[in-house]
């Protein structure tokens, strides 16, 4: 049966008129996390993909860049194309030495792929244990890969939710290389910054001083939400505060699987000041520390 790849009924489309932001990003900026979604005529979605979304291509993504005040994305492998890595591929080609990408890779792919996936501007791969949007993957195959990648300089990005992270950190302290966590492992805002769950978070940050973090997606973590997702901000200074080497910003476009309202890029930008409210801290998270882990070569 052909796949007609219709997109889900409830899917959120990316905003299509975000504001201007008031927050003016410092020269070199860099987006570092964002998606392409296809275009599915193009790139087609994986058959085992959990969700449907809408088409949101490189053009899309570049134009975002440039009416936000960025210079560079790193775009991160979404689900919805599972381990083929075309799309992300094609749009760091076409952005050159703009773009950075993170792919999704088989525990057995060759270095042939590496090689070619690294030539095109990949510099990472991304680990998804999120249950509601892959497959469970054996440990040994990420073992494998993570082993793999230290030919090429790549860190690896992990995707978690807060009550898993226990059970990871062994796993995660065992991992070789820079470790980048997304969206600072989910925390439940609601729970506050004290609880078990986020200092156990800021814990495995002490420890390993590989291990980097996303202060990423308010609007995903946020209870009281838009425009200002305010609840957020205590858990994103936080880590700011205490590891402005290790911290990374980006806006989540098109921002996947959104239930509960799509927010404005623009607006995302503006919560950059209240998490790293000083100049240096946001040159650190925006520019020094992006441009450190993806474009030193």
């Amino acid at each position: 049966m052909t796949d007609v790849q219709v997109k889900d009924a409830d899917w959120l489309d990316f905003h299509p008129n975000p504001k201007k932001p008031d927050f003016k990003l410092p020269e070199g900026a860099v987006d570092a996390h964002c998606h392409v979604f296809g275009p599915s005529p193009e790139f087609p979605f994986a058959p085992e993909r959990k969700y449907t979304p809408c088409n949101a291509g490189k053009d899309k993504l570049y134009e975002l860049r440039d009416f936000l005040g960025f210079s560079r994305n790193v775009i991160v492998q979404a689900t919805c194309h599972g381990k083929d890595n075309a799309a992300m591929a094609d749009a760091c080609r076409t952005a050159g030495d703009l773009a950075r990408g993170v792919a999704s890779v088989r525990h057995d792919i060759t270095r042939e792929e590496l090689a070619e996936l690294d030539e095109a501007g990949v510099r990472g791969v991304r680990f998804n244990f999120v249950k509601r949007l892959v497959d469970a993957t054996p440990r040994e195959h990420f073992i494998e890969v993570a082993e793999r990648i230290q030919e090429f300089g790549w860190s690896i990005v992990v995707y978690f939710e807060a009550a898993d992270l226990e059970e990871l950190v062994p796993f995660l302290e065992s991992l070789p290389g820079i470790i980048v966590v997304d969206h600072m492992g989910r925390p439940d805002v609601e729970k506050g910054v004290d609880h078990p769950d986020f200092q156990r978070f800021l814990k495995l940050m002490e420890d390993n001083d590989n291990i980097w973090s996303k202060v990423t997606c308010p609007e995903r973590l946020s209870v009281q939400g838009p425009p200002a997702y305010d609840d957020v901000v205590p858990f994103a200074r936080e880590v700011v505060k205490r590891f402005p080497d290790r911290v990374l910003w980006g806006t989540d476009w098109p921002h996947p699987n959104m239930k509960s309202h799509m927010p404005d890029d623009g607006n995302l930008v503006d919560f950059i000041p209240k998490i790293a409210p000083t100049v240096e801290e946001q040159q650190k998270l925006l520019v020094d520390n992006p441009m450190r882990l993806y474009w030193a070569r």
